[in-house]
């Protein structure tokens, strides 16, 4: 399945400043049984965000009006923690999200999150400090991430940080693809490789 291109998001961003965020708070397991990719976007955070009688928590991040339509999540350290399931990164990625920001990732959530469309920022632990405190002071807070330059950027104050991502996963994302789209877009090579390969 093909992704929308990555290339320079700037956008603001709901603020989640809670330190092990594992898959099953993301995704709870009780949705992991459908057997097509829908209403993640509804059941992403879905025990945080609603009550038991299905109404909206007014406190929480994602629900509040300040913050909607933002394209960028700012999580606590060690977000994406727990099990290996995929669904957590469909459903970042279904909620509207393209960007998460954290001092620290799990490895597979991260992995997850690249092979969806979701590109997984990892910034020092004082800058993610300086992002909270710039969302708590004005939501409005705009963040630019800049993939092509691997950068990170507070557009009020300019400062700016980079941050690592894998050379092949950089280059899907730029591209909207996933592997399956990697390869199909790479056929004519990996046949005209094979016809030359001696029997």
């Amino acid at each position: 399945m093909a992704y929308d291109k990555f290339e320079v998001l700037t956008s603001t961003a709901y603020p989640l400043p809670i330190e092990n965020v594992d898959t099953d708070q993301i995704i709870p397991a009780r949705f992991l049984k459908a057997t097509e990719r829908k209403d993640f976007d509804i059941n992403f955070f879905r025990d945080w965000r609603f009550n038991a009688d299905g109404t909206p928590k007014a406190d929480f991040p994602l629900n509040k009006e300040i913050y909607a339509g933002s394209k960028i999540l700012v999580g606590g350290r060690n977000f994406g923690s727990g099990s290996s399931r995929e669904h957590a990164a469909w459903s970042v990625y279904d909620f509207g999200l393209r960007c998460v920001i954290s001092s620290e990732f799990a490895d597979i959530f991260k992995n997850n999150c690249l092979n969806v469309g979701v590109l997984p920022v990892q910034v020092s632990a004082e800058f993610a400090d300086k992002l909270f405190a710039a969302i708590e002071a004005d939501p409005k807070t705009e963040i630019k991430v800049d993939l092509p330059s691997q950068t990170v950027t507070l557009v009020a104050t300019g400062e700016s940080e980079s941050f690592d991502i894998n050379l092949y996963k950089k280059d899907n994302m730029l591209n909207g693809f996933d592997d399956i789209d990697y390869l199909k877009n790479i056929e004519g090579e990996i046949t005209e490789f094979a016809a030359n390969r001696p029997f």
